[in-house]
């Protein structure tokens, strides 16, 4: 019988969990997996250890005693490099996690040394027959809905047109910058919660999707597509940055909330929302940052952060959106991850991966103790 651990994650701000209870039951049931659970794992995201228990998993106390004899690890964030999550991994033990390993160097040669196999969720190939594994895109949803919320929270703004018998109020001007998953999820919270919304991204794909949900697209580009590999934006040039950010100027200027998703995985995020873009808002405007974690796409987001400017612009600097739902976030992260794990077991539910399968073979970043990216 095949044996996965769900350790307690480690690092700070992080509340999800791998797998919830319901992914937990499912694998035990009709898959013939057996799971432990280090104990408390789940209490930050409202899943008590009965809860696991109940769903058929064993609680342990530790992260040496999940790891013992354990053939897979399944974590939202790798273990801390230096610390003991990575010296109780068993050699040959498979980890599933979120790694990029062209920036996370120092725990990818960690990992390889002590002779771990490594799946970067993080570089699950984005394919049709992988669409229910896509873990950057469940996780883009939570934080794309949590962006618009955090947004209206802070603003000193209605979102929706009242027509009372006390006055008119003003639907609130929303701007979406980037529009992949997290956009088009902010686009939609956004119109559900009454702004009148426009939004940007210099992929030409993405006009007729944020048309559809009600939105106006903006062109930055001059008609340009800058679709890159696997469906994300190409890196900009520095030229076509400063000519994005002319264009951007005056929809920034208008706008009471600014929510900027634009990334480029393994690279610095683009600033797309300069000082003086800031300084031409309004008092009481919101600036959301999705892209702190990598750098910003404001100079003035602070990671971590809500930071007023003198000008009275609030910017949310918060880099682990999904974090902040962690209950609904971990469900969908189960579930991508229960149909990756299936791709690991064979019908007799023994640990037998296809490594030349595209989807194991884009993700998979050493091979007992071999680097394979």
């Amino acid at each position: 019988m095949v044996t996965l651990f769900i350790p307690l994650e480690t690092r700070p701000g992080e509340s999800r969990i791998a797998l919830d209870p319901g992914t937990v039951q499912t694998l035990g049931s009709k898959l013939g997996v057996k799971v432990r659970v280090q104990s408390g794992a789940g209490a930050a995201a409202g899943f008590r250890d009965a809860a696991f228990t109940d769903a058929g998993a064993e609680i342990v106390p530790d992260a040496a005693s999940g790891c013992a004899g354990a053939d897979l690890v399944a974590s939202v964030a790798p273990p801390d490099l230096g610390g003991p999550g990575i010296a109780a991994l068993g050699r040959g033990v498979v980890l599933i996690t979120s790694v990029q390993p062209s920036v996370e160097t120092e725990l990818v040669a960690a990992l390889e040394a002590s002779g771990v196999t490594l799946l970067s969720t993080d570089l699950i190939p984005r394919i049709s027959r992988a669409q229910s594994m896509d873990v950057l895109s469940s996780q883009a949803t939570v934080a794309g809905y949590h962006a618009v919320l955090l947004a209206a929270t802070a603003l000193p703004r209605l979102f929706p047109l009242l027509m009372t018998a006390a006055g008119t109020i003003k639907p609130a001007r929303v701007l979406v910058m980037g529009a992949g998953v997290a956009g088009l999820q902010a686009i939609a919270t956004a119109r559900r919660l009454g702004a009148v919304v426009e939004a940007t991204d210099i992929r030409e794909a993405a006009k007729t999707e944020v048309e559809s949900l009600g939105a106006r697209f903006v062109d930055t580009t001059g008609g340009q597509d800058r679709e890159g590999e696997g469906g994300y934006a190409r890196a900009s040039t520095d030229d076509e940055i400063s000519a994005q950010q002319a264009v951007l100027a005056e929809h920034v200027a208008g706008s009471d909330v600014v929510i900027t998703t634009a990334n480029v995985p393994g690279r610095k995020a683009p600033v797309l929302v300069t000082e003086d873009m800031v300084a031409a808002m309004r008092p009481g405007s919101v600036i959301v940052d999705m892209a702190v974690g990598s750098g910003g796409n404001c100079p003035l987001s602070v990671a971590g952060k809500s930071v007023t400017t003198e000008g009275g612009v609030t910017i949310i600097g918060e880099p682990n959106l999904p974090a902040q739902v962690p209950a609904d976030a971990s469900a969908m992260l189960g579930r991508n991850l229960l149909d990756l794990l299936k791709l690991l077991l064979d019908d007799e539910g023994a640990l037998a991966p296809d490594w030349d399968d595209e989807i194991l073979a884009g993700c998979c970043v050493t091979r007992q103790g071999q680097a394979t990216t």
